[in-house]
C-alpha cells in the first residue's frame, strides 16, 4: 500500500472515531457550530497533504484538533476578533474556576459532556427530522455523505444539500452549545436517542471499512445513554435504549472468527458473552418496564435482544415471544427491515419454507439492502437451494457495505460452489 493511500485510511480512521470529540471541542472554543465543521474538515485535509510524507502521528486526534484551533486563531485574527475572543475565554474559565464543584457535582441538570452537547445542538426542533438525522450521522458518528446517503436511502447531492442547510439554519437560529434545560429536552430527545442508537450500530455493525466491529464507538454510544439516563431518569425508552445496547455489546468478543470476519449468531460461541452486560441490560430493561406505559420502540427491540442473550443456544431461544415482540414493533413502527427480521424469527419457528416467501416480498423495498440478500441466501441454503443460495450470498457481497462481511459472504457462496461443482469463479454463471 503506497504512503497516500495508507495516510487516507488512517485519516479515514481517525476521523470515525474521533470526529464527535474533535467537533465538540471546536465548538465549544469557538461558539460556532457551522464552523467548527468546516475547521475539522480543513484540519482532514491538511492531514490528507502532510502525513504521506511528515508520518501518521502518535495522537491522530489530538494533531487534528490542534490544527484545527490554529486555524480558529486565524480565522480570529483575520476576523480581528482576537482579543475580544481571548477575554471572553478567560472569563468563561475564571468562572469555571469559582464554581463550587460540591454544589456542581449535585445538580442534576449539570453534565459537562461536550458530545452529548453536540447531540443535543444537531438534534435541535429548528432543524427538520431529516436534517438532523442526516447532520448527526456526518458529526457524531463520523460517516461519509456516500456513507449517510446509503443509510437515508438519498443521492449524495441531496444528503450534501441537507448538511449545509442544517448548519445555516443553526447558525441563523443562534443555537447555543449547550444541553437544553428540563423543558425543552422531551422536544429534542427521540432525535438523541435515534442517533445513539445509529452510533452504536456504527460499531456494531459498521456500514462501511474493512472491519467487522468498532467496539470503542459503541462503548461511547452507551456512555451518551447512561449520561441521558442521568437528564431524564423518568423517560423509560432511556433505560430500554441502554438494555438494548448492553445486550448487543455483550456479543463483542464472540463476533468475529479466528480470521477478523464476522460470525452469525448461531455461529458464536455463547460462553464468550459478557454476562456482567447481559446482567446490566436486565436491570435496564427491568427499569424501563417497571414505569408501566408499555414497552416502547427501544423496549420491543431490547426485549427481542434479551431472549437471545439468556438463551443456550439458537435452538433453544423462545422464537414464538420474539415473532410476538416483532409483531407489535410492526403496529408501533411498521418498515421493511422489522419485516425482514420477523420473517428470520419465522423461519427459526415454522421452518425456512414459511419464511421465504414473507422474505420474497419484501425484494421491492429491499433490493439494495445487503441483509435482504444475505437472510434470503441463508433460507435457500436451508431449504438445500444451493444454486440459488450461491447467486444470493455473492448478490448480497456486491453491494455496497462492510468488507469483512462481503468477505464472508463470499466465503459461504465458495462454500456453496462445491456442492454445485463449481470453480469460485464461476459465480456469474450461478447468477444468470
Amino acid at each position: 500500500m503506497s504512503e497516500s493511500a495508507h495516510a487516507r485510511r488512517a485519516v479515514e480512521a481517525v476521523w470515525r472515531s474521533e470526529s464527535a470529540r474533535i467537533v465538540a471541542a471546536l465548538t465549544r472554543h469557538t461558539g460556532d457550530f457551522a464552523w467548527a465543521e468546516d475547521l475539522a474538515q480543513e484540519a482532514l485535509l491538511e492531514a490528507l497533504a502532510s502525513w504521506p510524507s511528515a508520518g501518521i502521528p502518535e495522537n491522530p486526534g489530538a494533531w487534528l484538533l490542534t490544527v484545527a484551533k490554529r486555524r480558529a486563531i486565524d480565522g480570529w485574527r483575520r476576523r480581528e476578533r482576537l482579543e475580544q475572543r481571548v477575554d471572553a475565554l478567560g472569563h468563561d474559565a475564571l468562572l469555571a474556576e469559582r464554581l463550587d464543584p460540591v454544589e456542581a457535582a449535585g445538580d442534576p441538570d449539570r453534565i459537562d459532556d461536550d458530545v452529548l452537547r453536540l447531540v443535543f445542538v444537531a438534534c435541535h426542533p429548528v432543524l427538520t427530522p431529516a436534517a438532523r438525522l442526516a447532520l448527526t450521522l456526518r458529526t457524531v458518528a463520523g460517516l461519509t455523505t456516500e456513507q449517510i446517503a446509503r443509510v437515508m436511502l438519498l443521492s449524495v447531492p441531496t444528503v450534501q444539500q441537507r448538511i449545509v442547510r442544517a448548519k445555516r439554519t443553526l447558525a441563523d437560529a443562534d443555537v447555543r452549545f449547550e444541553i437544553p434545560d428540563r423543558a425543552e429536552r422531551p422536544a429534542r430527545l427521540a432525535s438523541v436517542l435515534q442517533v445513539v442508537y445509529l452510533l452504536f450500530t456504527e460499531g456494531y455493525a459498521p456500514a462501511d471499512g474493512d472491519h467487522p466491529v468498532r467496539p470503542d464507538v459503541a462503548r461511547e454510544a452507551v456512555r451518551l445513554a447512561r449520561q441521558l439516563a442521568a437528564l431524564a431518569p423518568h423517560e423509560p425508552e432511556v433505560y430500554a435504549l441502554t438494555a438494548l445496547m448492553e445486550f448487543q455489546s455483550s456479543r463483542f468478543a464472540a463476533r468475529t472468527d479466528d480470521d477478523g470476519l464476522p460470525l452469525t449468531l448461531a455461529e458464536q460461541d455463547r460462553s464468550r458473552w459478557d454476562r456482567s452486560a447481559i446482567e446490566r441490560g436486565r436491570a435496564a430493561l427491568a427499569k424501563a418496564e417497571s414505569f408501566d406505559r408499555g414497552l416502547g420502540y427501544y423496549g420491543l427491540q431490547a426485549a427481542v435482544a434479551e431472549c437471545h442473550a439468556v438463551a443456550p443456544s439458537a435452538d433453544d431461544t423462545d422464537w414464538g415471544r420474539i415473532v410476538s415482540l416483532y409483531d407489535a414493533l410492526l403496529t408501533l413502527a411498521p418498515s421493511p427491515v422489522v419485516r425482514l427480521n420477523r420473517a428470520v424469527a419465522v423461519s427459526m419457528l415454522d421452518g425456512p419454507e414459511v419464511a421465504l416467501p414473507l422474505v420474497d416480498e419484501l425484494e421491492p423495498e429491499l433490493s439494495g439492502f445487503r441483509p435482504f440478500h444475505g437472510v434470503r441466501a441463508e433460507l435457500l441454503e436451508r431449504l438445500g437451494r444451493a444454486d440459488a443460495a450461491h447467486a444470493a450470498f455473492l448478490r448480497a457481497a456486491d453491494l455496497p457495505g462492510n468488507d469483512a462481511e462481503a468477505s464472508m459472504l463470499r466465503r459461504r457462496a465458495a462454500a456453496l460452489s462445491t456442492t454445485l461443482s463449481l470453480k469460485p469463479g464461476e459465480g456469474s454463471q450461478a447468477r444468470q
